[in-house]
């Protein structure tokens, strides 16, 4: 089992996934959204120039990897639970972390990775389009919220007015 503490992580985390595959792409989709504070990096490894990349185009179109600030590579799940710790979302490592849940990563990352692209798309699909969703929806009711605070003349308002 891999280690699952992220408490080493130094950001911004540079993270090269496949964007050919509808899954990994969707995904990254729903990590670029969550991304407010920037401290996750994307690099399509199908079709960037990869001189800078960890490992080579073969390597990086297995599994996913990611690039810590420190220089540290991190691959399969320690990356994306990094890169989940980058977006906020610390439960994904913590739960990624316990005994059943880290044994069962590693087993299924591997297999989804090397069977991404013949899995059934569309119950995936739909799976992580539910997630991208609820992201866009929250993020639309924090933006009216800040909107209206703004309106009123609040203290909260944290858009900059010209003077």
């Amino acid at each position: 089992m891999l280690s699952r503490d992220t408490a080493d992580t130094r950001f911004p985390l540079t993270i090269y996934y496949d964007a050919s595959c509808r899954m990994c792409n969707a995904e990254m989709r729903h990590l670029m959204l969550r991304n407010q504070a920037g401290k996750l990096i994307f690099i399509d490894a199908s079709t960037a120039d990869l001189s800078e990349a960890p490992a080579d185009k073969a390597a990086l179109m297995q599994a996913i990897h990611g690039v810590g600030a420190d220089g540290k590579v991190y691959i399969g799940v320690d990356c994306l639970t990094r890169a989940y710790l980058g977006v906020g979302w610390a439960w994904v490592p913590r739960l990624a972390g316990l005994p059943l849940v880290a044994d069962a990563l590693d087993k299924l990352y591997p297999l989804l990775a090397r069977n991404r692209y013949r899995l059934p798309l569309a119950p995936m699909a739909w799976v992580l389009e539910q997630g991208l969703q609820c992201t866009v929806r929250r993020q639309a009711r924090q933006a009216a919220a800040r909107s209206a605070a703004c309106a009123r003349g609040s203290d909260a308002c944290d858009i900059d007015r010209p003077r």
